[in-house]
């Protein structure tokens, strides 16, 4: 099979260009030709894909942004035609037979006031969005919230949706199993959109937990330290803020990750917990929530009071049992997409 992915940063730098790398490289490892065509590559190539890099694009307005992308794209395709390619897109262009929605549908925002919708800022994402999802043959959810999300502001294409596809996880450091103290522990926060991602939520659902365990500590990892630094005002210690970190060392030593997401299309972060051992509490909010079994952790509402938030970690604090490993390799992902570009053989 041959496949050209769609992407404007190429590498293994953030939660969309993850999925399209680990995806673009089991594909190629499957025996599958595969080209990549992106603004910039921003890593050495995987063995067996052949990348196109386009030039870098000023990013704001983003409109513009994908506007000017979806051109570039359009006249490499005119200048190198690629007759029996199958174009599987993760980006807002029009030349494609696949596309997957990493994120929230922008349409979302008919649900604002009216004034907040009237520009053209607005009415070029709107078109740009629904151009995608009309020109696709299938369209991807990488969630089951996203599904959910694009039936709901689009129905007259609720018929190309697939099943979601959600991300793998790739293996790393494991969580040692250990009973933690009673009056104790270290829960974990982690996120670099710490206001989306529900920094605020968990710094209170960890200061009500500390009057009872007054040696439980709160790490964050993602945001800088100047950017947080006021939530925890009034704290004496009981909190590290740790910056941002490449790799997930950081799950060896967190006992609990709580994730009380406003939004968030997945939340690979919990995948990625959940593979170390580690127990998580997140949101309803979190696409991920799906794949957070029992033995895994705790989904809460998000409108839960702080009561029961508190009561989910401290269960998770106390627990004696094994955590089983949350297995999701990138090559079951790549499969999965054989299975979509089957109908286009």
């Amino acid at each position: 099979m041959k496949i050209i992915h769609i992407v404007r940063r190429y590498g293994p730098v953030g939660g969309m260009e993850r999925y399209v790398w680990e995806t673009a490289r089991e594909q190629a490892k499957l025996g599958h030709q595969v080209q990549v065509l992106c603004e910039q590559s921003l890593a050495e190539p995987p063995p067996g894909i052949a990348v196109h890099e386009l030039g870098r694009l000023a990013q704001r307005p983003r409109w513009l942004a994908y506007l000017r992308f979806s051109r570039r794209v359009d006249g490499w395709l005119e200048s190198h035609p690629q007759p029996g390619w199958l174009i599987h897109s993760h980006e807002r262009i029009g030349v494609h037979d696949v596309t997957t929605f990493h994120g929230p549908p922008f349409a979302a925002v008919r649900d604002f006031p009216w004034w907040k919708k009237i520009s053209p800022r607005v009415a070029m994402q709107l078109w740009l969005e629904r151009r995608e999802l009309r020109v696709a043959k299938r369209i991807v959810p990488n969630s089951a919230i996203i599904a959910k999300q694009l039936a709901r502001y689009y129905p007259e294409y609720a018929y190309k949706l697939t099943p979601p596809i959600v991300p793998g996880v790739l293996p790393g450091v494991v969580r040692a199993p250990h009973n933690v103290p009673s009056n104790g522990g270290i829960v974990g926060f982690v996120g670099r959109e710490w206001q989306r991602k529900g920094l605020p939520l968990a710094v209170k659902i960890v200061a009500e937990l500390r009057k009872t365990r007054p040696q439980l500590e709160l790490w964050v990892v993602g945001p800088n330290e100047n950017e947080v630094a006021h939530l925890f005002k009034g704290w004496q210690g009981g909190y590290h803020l740790l910056g941002w970190r490449t790799g997930n060392a950081h799950f060896a030593k967190i006992d609990v990750l709580l994730h009380p997401a406003k939004a968030e299309p997945y939340g690979m972060v919990i995948s990625e917990a959940m593979a170390a051992h580690v127990p998580v509490v997140v949101s309803d909010a979190c696409g991920a929530a799906a794949q957070v079994s029992a033995g895994a952790g705790a989904v809460v509402q998000l409108v839960a009071p702080i009561e029961q938030w508190k009561r989910a970690v401290a269960a998770q604090l106390d627990r004696t049992d094994t955590i089983p490993a949350f297995v999701r390799g990138w090559d079951v992902v790549a499969h999965e997409y054989e299975n979509i570009y089957a109908h286009f053989a």
